[in-house]
């Protein structure tokens, strides 16, 4: 089973952690990194929050936060539960940077929510976020949602009333209660963002970013991403070597993970292969569990490469 450190390293970490990893070390800070006002260079990095909680889709939240932290952002990364660490759905471990009690006194410009359930009903719970999240709304700053959060979570709140948005199919009919229901990928109204589920993710952060910074910081961050330019086209794929696959058993795949692999295609490729029931082995190329992925997100695997090649795989996938 593969765990995920998201340990950005931020004031509120500072704060929470009484013990580091020996090969980190800082400089005393001499004021709170999350201090901001009305008249803020636009210079600075915008400040993001990202809850997470038991049954939070992993996707949703890795793709949320990669992509913020692309454009310079720093996001913070706040569990609901009374643990830093979590279990997101389909196995996936998320370590947290702070708990979000401890981000009641911080000013950001952007709260986000990723979705999965239990997650969403976990977040609605929460009273630290919802009064987090009221009073960003209050304040007339950034909030958004995705899958099943919009509906379950900040419909909950009252903070869809009389606003248009969208959220994963399942949930329509609950979302009608408490907003006026749009089938978007990504709907934005005044200054709430929201969106259907782990397929319309990525579109949904590059809509932040660009709230946060402005479009061609959007068209910045999503150029690489090699993002699909037109989601109502059906694509043509020609196989240029036919084989046919055959797998009498549970599907035995493996996912090698080093330094420096990007977290949002590894996490991608695991989540959809655990969805079809596959049986996924995240494997370290490294001396040790724990990698540290591109975007500062800790990963770790459930056994060394070493140990991973004595067993037989149907499939291999490398994430770059």
């Amino acid at each position: 089973m593969a765990v995920l450190h998201l340990r950005h390293l931020t004031h509120h970490s500072l704060l929470s952690t009484s013990k580091l990893h020996h090969h980190f070390r800082f400089s005393p800070l001499k004021s709170p990194r999350f201090s901001c006002s009305a008249s803020a260079s636009s210079t600075m990095a915008k400040q993001v929050l990202v809850p997470i909680a038991n049954g939070t889709e992993p996707m949703e939240a890795v793709i949320t936060i990669d992509v913020i932290r692309r454009s310079g952002a720093d996001v913070t990364v706040a569990s609901v539960e009374k643990e830093l660490r979590v279990d997101a759905c389909h196995g996936v471990k998320i370590v947290a940077d702070a708990l979000v009690a401890d981000c009641k006194n911080t000013v950001f410009d952007l709260i986000a929510l990723p979705g999965g359930m239990p997650g969403a009903s976990n977040f609605k719970d929460c009273g630290a976020l919802e009064s987090l999240v009221k009073k960003q709304a209050a304040d007339g700053r950034l909030y958004a949602a995705v899958c099943a959060s919009p509906a379950v979570a900040l419909g909950s709140w009252g903070l869809l009333k009389g606003l248009k948005a969208t959220c994963y199919p399942s949930f329509m009919e609950q979302l009608q209660s408490c907003a006026t229901a749009v089938e978007s990928r990504v709907q934005q109204d005044g200054k709430v963002v929201t969106s259907r589920g782990p397929g319309s993710t990525m579109e949904f952060a590059v809509t932040l970013v660009e709230q946060l910074y402005g479009k061609e910081k959007a068209d910045e961050v999503s150029g690489p991403l090699v993002m699909r330019p037109n989601h109502g086209d059906e694509y043509t794929i020609t196989e240029l070597n036919p084989l046919e696959w055959k797998c009498n058993n549970v599907p035995q795949v493996l996912v090698p993970i080093a330094d420096g692999s990007e977290e949002m295609e590894a996490v991608m490729i695991i989540d959809i292969l655990r969805r079809a029931k596959a049986n996924v082995v995240v494997a370290s190329v490294g001396d040790n569990l724990e990698i540290l992925a591109s975007r500062k997100v800790k990963l770790v695997a459930d056994m060394l490469l070493d140990e991973a090649a004595k067993l037989t795989y149907d499939l291999v996938v490398l994430p770059v």
